[in-house]
């Protein structure tokens, strides 16, 4: 018989203590280790320790603020696809699109393009001048961009926390 007060495991490793800390922290990230364990009604130590196995786990992956870049000065969001010069690699192309503060993320897509580049800008006048710094890079063959009229479902992941 188990002690563990976060048994009831699941097949994704977070079980249901797991799961009520990542969404306390979530909801309250001022809410300090001693307070989780207060409101989860657990010994600081397993708060502790829980918060350290997901850190190690890659689970939760930072502590940092969550900043709007709208309220930045920066209201104007744009998706860009790049097609790139398959001989060269990513790597190249990545490096020079980190150096842009504008661009916020870049994945590896499959399909007709091989970045997704998420950028940000103050107006579209900027937007076009960060646009052609993207894609300056001697690598980059072709864009695409979209520019987002509004934010329908913001990033989240407490659903796949609670679906764990």
């Amino acid at each position: 018989m188990t002690t563990d007060p976060g048994q009831d495991a699941h097949p994704s490793g977070l079980d249901a203590l797991d799961r009520r800390i990542v969404g306390l922290f979530t909801a309250d990230p001022h809410v300090g280790v001693l307070g989780a364990a207060r409101e989860l009604g657990v010994a600081r130590g397993t708060v502790t320790a829980r918060v350290r196995r997901l850190e190690e786990r890659g689970v939760i992956t930072a502590w940092s603020p969550t900043l709007d870049p709208a309220a930045m000065g920066h209201p104007v969001t744009a998706f860009v696809t790049l097609q790139i010069r398959q001989v060269s690699g990513h790597d190249a192309v990545t490096a020079h699109l980190a150096d842009i503060p504008e661009v916020l993320e870049v994945h590896t897509i499959t399909g007709d393009s091989d970045l997704l580049v998420r950028v940000v800008a103050a107006s579209n006048a900027h937007l076009q001048r960060v646009l052609d710094v993207v894609t300056g890079h001697t690598d980059v063959l072709r864009s695409s961009s979209v520019i987002a009229l509004a934010t329908q479902i913001p990033h989240r992941t407490l659903p796949l926390v609670a679906q764990a």
